[in-house]
């Protein structure tokens, strides 16, 4: 195999005769499938020679070959105040905000919107330095289409402490969801691993080799089309109350990523999932004394839930 400038070379092996040349790309150098297509898309690989589409076989003794670009340079955090984005609680330890939606916690490749790290930093706030340049101070996260609360630490001490809270899981993390028809029982628990789609890279789903994943959940509304339901996170995997209920077959309404029906979603105006951190408590890493936060539904969730009760 040549390493040369990301160049990869090798003949195909019996044992993956017949697959896909992207299923292929993924097997034999140890990429995502949704990363292995992106290369054939590119025009960044060739079958003997020739340049293959993704779902062409390879057979045995094919000599293929792939460029791999260099991974991107370091992303950094733009200042940039973000309309909409509230500051629940300011001290020296930590700041809790209140996140719309479309708003990343922090920059990454690919994304080049709003973050709430930007907000902060555009705002004049100063954060922890622990951990990778564009993730200083953060010790949660949620989805860009998720909105509610989460809280970025400013002191080194509050970082220490509050990274420590959530892995021993005593942050009490409490959300509403709005989710399709009735789930049966009414109150009960999700005990299910959760591992990343083998197709998709931006999806998770459940899975026997998965990450530990515990989700409690009670009814507060049932209306005819959904049921507006309050969650509490055991454990905190990334979408896991989506993958969750999807599991469940009661997506939550919107969330056209993990199977919500489109006509609900276009009849209550989302084009997100529905689903809102509304209440945060944790040991304040300063004083000891507990602390908790809440919030309030946006516009967008509001209306949409007042769509599906007056459909009763």
């Amino acid at each position: 195999m040549s390493e040369a400038s990301g160049r990869k070379a090798l003949h195909v092996p019996s044992g993956l005769a017949g697959e896909r040349v992207d299923a292929a790309i993924a097997r034999l150098f140890g990429l995502s499938r949704t990363k292995a297509a992106g290369l054939v898309a590119a025009g960044e690989v060739t079958l003997d020679g020739d340049t293959p589409a993704k779902s062409d076989r390879v057979v045995e003794g094919a000599f293929l070959e792939l460029t791999i670009p260099p991974p991107a340079g370091p992303v950094q955090v733009r200042p940039e105040v973000v309309e909409g984005l509230r500051v629940v609680h300011d001290d020296d330890a930590f700041v809790v905000i209140d996140k719309p939606v479309g708003v990343a916690a922090h920059p990454s490749v690919g994304w080049t919107g709003p973050t709430v790290l930007g907000h902060l930093a555009g705002a004049g706030y100063r954060l922890a330095t622990s951990g990778v340049p564009e993730r200083q101070g953060i010790v949660q996260r949620l989805d860009v289409g998720t909105s509610g609360l989460m809280v970025v630490a400013k002191s080194e001490h509050a970082y220490s402490r509050l990274k420590d809270a959530f892995r021993r899981r005593t942050v009490a993390k409490t959300y509403h969801a709005l989710v399709q028809g009735h789930l049966d029982p009414l109150r009960g628990t999700i005990d299910a691993p959760i591992v990343r789609h083998t197709k998709h890279d931006y999806k998770f789903t459940v899975g026997r080799d998965g990450r530990h994943s515990v989700t409690h959940y009670d009814t507060l509304e049932a209306h005819r089309f959904a049921s507006l339901l309050e969650i509490k996170l055991e454990t905190g995997r990334t979408h896991q109350i989506r993958v969750h209920m999807s599991a469940l077959h009661h997506p939550c309404v919107g969330d056209l990523t993990y199977g919500a029906d489109p006509a609900l979603a276009a009849r209550v105006g989302l084009s997100r999932q529905w689903l809102h951190a509304i209440r945060l408590g944790f040991v304040h890493p300063e004083s000891d004394a507990w602390v908790e936060f809440q919030s309030t539904y946006p516009a967008d969730l509001a209306e949409a839930l007042e769509v599906i009760r007056d459909a009763d």
